[in-house]
C-alpha cells in the first residue's frame, strides 16, 4: 500500500513538474517575442509619464533615493535634482532614503555629497532617512512639515517607479504633485555599428556589426520586462493596502 502510494505521488509530482517547464517555457518564450517589439519600451515609458506632468514651479523638489549611492540609479537620480535645483533656485531639496544621515559613507550623505558637487547648496538640503518604502515616505514627509500640502511638489525617481510614487503622495494629501522620471539618454545610432569584416576574426560567425537590435534592443528590453512587471506588482499591493 505504501508504496503504491508513493508511486502515485512521484507520478503526480512528475506530472506537476512537466506542466511547470512548459508554463516556464511558454513564459519565456513570449519574455523572448515581446523583447523584440517596443512594447516593453512603451510600458515603462507609460509608468513615467502617465501621471505627475505638471509645470508649476515647485516648492520641494523630492529625491527619491532609490537603489542608494554609488549606484548608477543613484546617480541619475541626483543628475536630474541638480538639474531641476538650478533651474528653481528657491525649491527645497529633500532626500528621501533610509540610512545614518551621521555617516559619511552611507547613501544619505552620499547622494548629498553628490547634489552638491553639482552645485547644490548643502542648505537647502534635508533628509528623509527613515521610511522604507514609498507610502512611509511620503507619510514622513508630511508629517514632519518639510513641504506643504498646498504647494507644487516634484519627485525625482525612475521611470518605473514614478506612477506610484505621485499616487503615493497624492494619497497622503498632496495636491500638486509632479514628476521629473529619470530617463536616460543613448548615444547616436550611427555610433553603435562596426563592420565585422574590419575586425576580421572567425567569418564563418553571422556579422552582427549593423543589427542594433540583437546587440542592445533585446537585452534591453527583457530588463524592461522585469521592471515593468514587478512595478505592476507593486502597484497591485499598494491598491489593495488602500496606499493609493
Amino acid at each position: 500500500m505504501k508504496r503504491k502510494n508513493a508511486v502515485a505521488f512521484l507520478k503526480k509530482s512528475g506530472q506537476l513538474f512537466r506542466i511547470f517547464l512548459l508554463i516556464s517555457g511558454c513564459v519565456f518564450l513570449i519574455s523572448c517575442i515581446l523583447a523584440f517589439t517596443t512594447l516593453p519600451y512603451y510600458a515603462r515609458y507609460w509608468l513615467g509619464t502617465h501621471r505627475g506632468q505638471g509645470r508649476a514651479v515647485p516648492a520641494s523638489i523630492i529625491l527619491l533615493g532609490g537603489s542608494g549611492m554609488p549606484s548608477e540609479d543613484g546617480f541619475m537620480r541626483c543628475y536630474y535634482t541638480a538639474i531641476l535645483a538650478k533651474k528653481y533656485p528657491l525649491a527645497t531639496i529633500t532626500i528621501a532614503i533610509p540610512g545614518d544621515i551621521t555617516d559619511s559613507l552611507a547613501s544619505p550623505f552620499q547622494l548629498r555629497r553628490e547634489l552638491e558637487l553639482r552645485g547644490v547648496e548643502a542648505q537647502r538640503i534635508s533628509f528623509e532617512p527613515e521610511g522604507h518604502n514609498t507610502r512611509q515616505q511620503a507619510l514622513n514627509i508630511m508629517a514632519g512639515g518639510k513641504t506643504e500640502a498646498g504647494k507644487p511638489v516634484t519627485l525625482v525617481t525612475s521611470p518605473e517607479h514614478m506612477y506610484r510614487a505621485v499616487l503615493s503622495f497624492e494619497k497622503t494629501g498632496y495636491r500638486q504633485v509632479q514628476g521629473q522620471p529619470t530617463f536616460e539618454n543613448s548615444i547616436g545610432d550611427d555610433q553603435l555599428y562596426f563592420n565585422d569584416r574590419e575586425l576580421k576574426g572567425n567569418m564563418a560567425v553571422p556579422p552582427i556589426g549593423h543589427n542594433k537590435q540583437l546587440r542592445y534592443q533585446f537585452w534591453n528590453h527583457l530588463r524592461y520586462e522585469i521592471l515593468v512587471l514587478r512595478e505592476y506588482f507593486a502597484l497591485a499591493y499598494y491598491k489593495l493596502r488602500a496606499w493609493i
